[in-house]
């Protein structure tokens, strides 16, 4: 990404969103677009922010955690605070989304025995013939 300025066009186009999804973003201290008049001009770092947004949502984080985050980057720490925090967040939403994936798991198990029962029933009672 270079330092050129990116009008909310060009923004929705490169990452797949919605103008008002960028208004959202920017009403919830997310992004800070430079305005001009109407206007908002989006610089590289709310280029980099939205991608850490976007992939922070796809990860489960919530909006309020992101922007905690995000804001731990300007500490002057070399972000051992923000790494550390996104780390320990991470660790967290890795563990529930191995859970929900393992209970998925289980219920797709569960569905296809409860599948192969009725197919079976279908079979005796010869409605469906069984597969070859």
């Amino acid at each position: 990404m270079t330092d050129e300025l990116f009008t909310i066009g060009r923004m929705c186009e490169t990452f797949e969103v919605t103008p008002r999804t960028l208004r959202f973003y920017e009403q919830k201290e997310l992004l800070a677009p430079i305005r001009e008049g109407q206007k908002r001009l989006f610089t590289r770092r709310d280029r980099a922010r939205l991608k850490l947004i976007l992939q922070g949502k796809r990860f489960g984080f919530s909006l309020e955690e992101i922007r905690q985050l995000l804001n731990l980057y300007d500490l002057g720490d070399q972000q051992v605070t923000q790494i550390s925090r996104t780390y320990e967040l991470g660790q967290k939403h890795l563990a529930n989304l191995i859970a929900k994936r393992d209970e998925l798991d289980e219920a797709i198990a569960e569905f296809k025995t409860t599948l192969k029962w009725g197919e079976e029933m279908l079979i005796a009672r010869g409605v469906k013939k069984a597969a070859e």
